[in-house]
């Protein structure tokens, strides 16, 4: 009769035990180099802890080598001093890689005015300051980049429309920690951005109070029909500050917003959006202004970007000269407006091969959303009485999702895309007069926004 061969740790070949290990996470990890000696030993092994270094802190080979330390050593030195964020820092650290990266090929003189991230007790004494928690998040991207220096162009985006110019910077944590906001309406709110010409900044909820939802990110906005200064609707960019930071940066170094004069212009395009009829291409980019709208009343501006190209292998006979334009205008209720004009923007551009005319123009509906669509009318150089029409694709305007104030509702109101029953509809605004004499006619803050492209 065989005897039977009782199996045991100390007795089973290094490598499969190897393998069962380099499926563990880091905190099994180190459970099991408790069990036995054996395992300790294992557990050590160096290649183990190589796999954690490049997936919770990004290390690679000649971090090691210039730091001349083995990789468990690597990752204990990270864990010791950034191990409360090991959820957080991975995705971060990569977005802010992806982001000087692209920066420094697209815009360089915005990495000057980046920050150095912070120490810990920075932001433990920037807490007792405000006596609020700060979002494990937020203080993990802090640690990385403290924001920026207060400079224009702003590493949040910009935006440009006649007599108007918006520039956010991200704010380091000492600027934003002085504009914490106790006063009703924004009770418990952290600054994240700054304007300087607009004033304009988006908040970061520390607290579930006033209706919003806790570390939601959002452009305030007043209710411009209460009597309550207190009375502040919301925008919603976020439901928390990686979501925030990682979709905006995913937009920037994906191209999906242009860099326009070495700064980022948040345009939003859709590859949807383009029209060719003969040798003339127009697309279209669209941006929803929050410091030009309202909620109360229904006021919601958009600003679009038009790109006229015509190919460069067109003929050069071909060559043509824009006359006037025509735009059906629909709101979400359905309500149309047809409007027509000579010129864009007081320009009349001459079209050839591989010339390119872009310009930005603006429109405002009622309503939360709406569309554009129409043509120019261009004629030939060489025989004026050639007239064509060039399609302008159909392009939608949608503002983000709103919160009304408690103020108003008298208690927390989901978030909305309420569409508005106001027989108000669009404008269109590309007329001369309106955009380089009449300028926007900024409103008191009380006041009504302007309505013009």
């Amino acid at each position: 009769m065989a005897t039977s061969t009782e199996l045991s740790l100390e007795i089973l070949p290094s490598d499969p035990l190897l393998l069962i290990l380099s499926f563990l996470d880091f905190k099994d990890l180190i459970s099991c180099s408790y069990v036995s000696r054996r395992l300790q030993e294992l557990s050590n092994h160096n290649p183990l802890w190589k796999r954690h270094c490049q997936k919770y802190w990004l290390l690679s080979e000649s971090d090691k080598a210039q730091r001349n330390q083995s990789w468990k050593d690597l990752f204990r030195e990270f864990y010791s001093d950034l191990g409360r964020y090991i959820e957080h820092y991975a995705t971060l650290k990569r977005a802010w890689d992806d982001l000087k990266r692209y920066l420094d090929q697209e815009c360089p003189r915005m990495i000057i005015s980046l920050k150095d991230g912070v120490k810990e007790d920075e932001l433990n004494a920037i807490e007792a300051q405000i006596g609020c928690k700060l979002p494990h998040d937020y203080r993990c991207s802090f640690r990385i980049h403290n924001g920026q220096k207060l400079v224009v162009p702003g590493l949040m985006g910009s935006m440009a429309l006649s007599n108007h110019y918006r520039s956010e910077d991200l704010l380091d944590i000492e600027t934003a920690a002085g504009g914490f906001q106790q006063r009703k309406g924004l009770r418990q709110c952290l600054p994240l951005t700054f304007c300087f010409h607009t004033g304009l900044s988006q908040y970061m909820a520390l607290e579930s109070v006033e209706g919003r939802h806790r570390y939601e990110i959002f452009y305030h906005c007043p209710d411009q029909m209460a009597r309550d200064p207190s009375a502040i609707d919301m925008f919603i960019t976020g439901s928390c500050f990686t979501e925030w930071f990682t979709s905006y940066v995913h937009s920037v170094v994906t191209g999906g917003y242009p860099i326009i004069r070495d700064q980022i212009f948040r345009y939003v395009h859709d590859k949807e959006c383009v029209a060719t009829t003969g040798d003339i291409t127009v697309s279209v980019s669209t941006s929803f202004l929050p410091e030009l709208s309202s909620v109360h009343p229904p006021h919601f501006f958009f600003t679009y970007r038009i790109r006229i190209e015509m190919s460069k292998d067109a003929l050069p006979e071909n060559a043509c000269q824009l006359d006037s334009r025509y735009w059906k205008i629909t709101n979400a209720n359905g309500n149309v407006e047809e409007v027509q004009g000579p010129g864009v923007v007081g320009e009349f551009p001459v079209m050839q091969p591989g010339k390119v005319h872009e310009y930005a123009s603006c429109t405002t509906f009622s309503t939360t959303s709406g569309h554009m669509e129409g043509h120019y009318t261009f004629h030939r150089l060489k025989n004026k009485e050639v007239m064509f029409n060039i399609t302008i694709p159909r392009f939608h305007m949608v503002c983000p999702p709103f919160r009304k104030s408690v103020v108003r509702t008298g208690s927390a109101s989901d978030v909305s895309h309420t569409s508005w029953n106001d027989e108000e509809n669009s404008t269109d605004t590309d007329d001369y007069e309106d955009a380089e004499q009449g300028g926007l006619g900024f409103p008191a803050p009380s006041g009504h926004c302007p309505r013009r492209i």
